[in-house]
This record gives structure tokens, sequence and C-alpha cells, in this order.
């Protein structure tokens, strides 16, 4: 059981009434994307539910997966489609139920008909079994879909395994050449392999990790995933001015405010402290409600701007459990080291040696 470092984290801040007249509290979502009634058919369904993870992506906002989930909750399981069945995966691995999710796209990839979703089912499969650090079932499924459609998609899957597991640079350079002779390569392939790329080159600390994330965001200024990635390298390489300027508007995003929260300190920012207050009282409410989805981010935000090391151990170790993405781990790393307890963070560097995994960002792991 977790004990929480200050009275703070005990009950959500007080209710404030004191806003003005015409002050903004909240946007609503948009009403076709929060429907409480259900369709009348199967496609309509999953129509509403994809722009309903389309739009969480887009707004880091997760009320559309719990809009989402609740369409689904009322669906009768006897009238799934396949189609139905890999978004209702996709939905369960975005709120972390992650055996829910990895059970419904197996039972598609062993029993559809229709090769796109079987195809749809792997690429997923292997970014779940990724994002918990099972690399071999990751490693069959990226198999399965380069037999099935060869192409940049199946490279990068094929790439992040081999880069997890002790080839980065081979898994770079193989890549690399990919989207160069690739022909058939439509714009989402090409914005799947660089972001592959970015990944894979910040892990051996490339500078041209830089380049790739900001290629993606030129053409999709919206995707927050690599605005978080983007940013975090700037803070990783003293940059604070450039982590304000590209995380300025995005305060509502956990991962982006914790991140912008670090360069405002760093720069002695006059809005930092509120900033600060309101990211406390955020996190604060999600645990009250039971409601937190990321604790990677409270873990970072306990060790990089309360500076409470212990605590932020704590989180970092119960999120590594179910994610061991490189920032998780290297949160567990940097968290156990800083507070003085690097014994807890043993089954970590074991399991890095055990798969061979290499990080420029990893601090201390003896590999």
């Amino acid at each position: 059981m977790a004990v929480f470092g200050s009275a703070a984290w005990a009950a959500p801040a007080d209710i404030r009434t004191d806003f003005g007249d015409t002050d903004i509290l909240v946007t609503l979502p948009q009403p076709t994307l929060t429907q409480t009634a259900l369709p009348d058919n199967a496609e309509e369904l999953a129509g509403t539910i994809q722009q309903q993870i389309l739009q969480a992506r887009r707004d880091g906002d997760p009320r559309y997966l719990g809009y989402a989930s609740s369409l689904l909750a009322q669906w009768p399981e006897d009238r799934l489609t396949d189609r139905l069945r890999v978004l209702r995966a996709t939905v369960q691995q975005s709120l972390h139920q992650f055996d829910e999710a990895r059970a419904d796209l197996q039972t598609v990839i062993a029993t559809t008909d229709d090769p796109i979703q079987r195809l749809q089912a792997h690429l997923t499969l292997a970014n779940l079994e990724l994002v918990q650090g099972r690399y071999e079932h990751a490693a069959e499924n990226c198999q399965a879909l380069l037999e099935s459609s060869p192409g940049l998609i199946a490279y990068s899957c094929q790439a992040q395994v081999r880069g997890r597991t002790g080839q980065p640079q081979s898994a770079y350079q193989r890549l690399l050449d990919h989207t160069r002779t690739e022909r058939r390569q439509n714009n989402n392939e090409r914005v799947w392999a660089e972001g592959t790329l970015a990944d894979l080159a910040a892990q051996l600390g490339d500078p041209r990790a830089r380049d790739h994330w900001q290629l993606i965001l030129n053409l999709q200024p919206d995707d927050l995933y690599t605005r978080t990635r983007l940013a975090d390298w700037f803070l990783d390489n003293q940059q604070p001015e450039n982590v304000l300027s590209l995380t300025e508007s995005y305060e509502h995003v956990d991962s982006l405010a914790v991140i912008r929260a670090i360069a405002m300190q760093q720069t002695e920012h006059p809005q930092a402290d509120a900033l600060i207050i309101r990211l406390r009282e955020r996190f604060s409410e999600a645990r009250w409600r039971g409601s937190l989805l990321h604790e990677r981010d409270l873990a970072r935000f306990q060790l990089d701007v309360e500076g409470q090391a212990p605590q932020a151990l704590g989180y970092a170790l119960a999120n590594w459990q179910d994610q061991r993405e490189p920032e998780d781990t290297r949160l567990v790393l940097r968290a156990s080291i800083a507070a003085g307890e690097e014994e807890r963070a043993s089954s970590v560097r074991d399991w890095l040696k055990q798969h061979r995994q290499t990080d420029n960002r990893y601090p201390e792991t003896d590999s």
C-alpha cells in the first residue's frame, strides 16, 4: 500500500467558487462522440468508437476512452464483430487493461476470416507486448505482419524488438535503409517508421532523434506522443527554452505538463509555482477518484518536481510491473539512485541484462 508524502495527497483540494462569470472552466467533449445511445448496427458503432479513440489521442483526454468503453459494455457479446473486438482491445490497452486486450486480440487472430482485422490485431498485439516487455511474443506478431504485409510498418515493428534486445544500432540502420528504398509507402507508414527511428536514435544517444521527431510534428502537429518524446529530448539536452515552446498550451496533458513544470523550474519561470500547484491538485484528485492512468507521470512529478525520491520510486516500481518501455525503466533506475535504494531496482537491472537492453539514457546499469 502506497504511503503519500504529504497531506496534499489525502484528498482533492477544496472546490473553488471564486471564478469570474465569464471564465471558461472546462471545454466539453464533442456531443457526437459522447452519445450514450447505442447505434443500430456494428459498423456504425465501430466508426464511433474509432473516432473516440482518435480524439482521445489527439486531445490527451481520457474521457473519450470512457465513452468508448461504456458503449462497448452495452453491446451484446454475441454481436461483437472482429473490428469491434480489435477496437475494444485498443481501448482496453489505453486503459491499462492489458490482459483483457490481449485476450480479445488473440481471439481475432485465431478466428477471423478478415485479413485486414487479422493484420490490425497482430500490430496492436505486437505493440502491447512491446509495452509490457514481452519481446519474444512481440517478435512473433511482427513476423506475422512481415509475412502478410511486408512494408515499413512491419519493418518498424521488427526494429523495435531488435532495438530492445541488444541490437539498437543495426536496427536503426536497417530501418533507415528501408525508408530510403521501400517503394510502397504511404504517409502513415513513413510516420510510423520515423517514430521508430527517433526512439532508436534516442536510445543510441544519436542527435538525429530530434530530426525524426520534428519531421513527424511537421506532418502531424497533434501527435501528443511525439511531442512528449521531443520535449523530453530537449530536457535531456539542456534546452529548457525549447521545452517551454513545445509544451505551451498543452498543460492539460499530464506527461507534457510535468515536463513543462521541470523546464519552468530550471528557468525560474514566474508561472512555475502555479503549474506545480495545479499538477499537485490534479494528481491528488486522480488518486482520490482511483482514476490515475499514468503512474509514470506521477512518479516523475514526485522525483523531478517535488524532490520526493522514495515516493517516486514506489510509484515507478508499481508502474513498471505493467509497463516496461524505456522511459518506465529509466524512471525506476533514476528514482532508485536518487533515493539511495538501488537494491530495490535490482530486478530491473537483472531484466535488462537478460534482454541485453542498453540505452544511452539509462544511469548506472553496468551493462
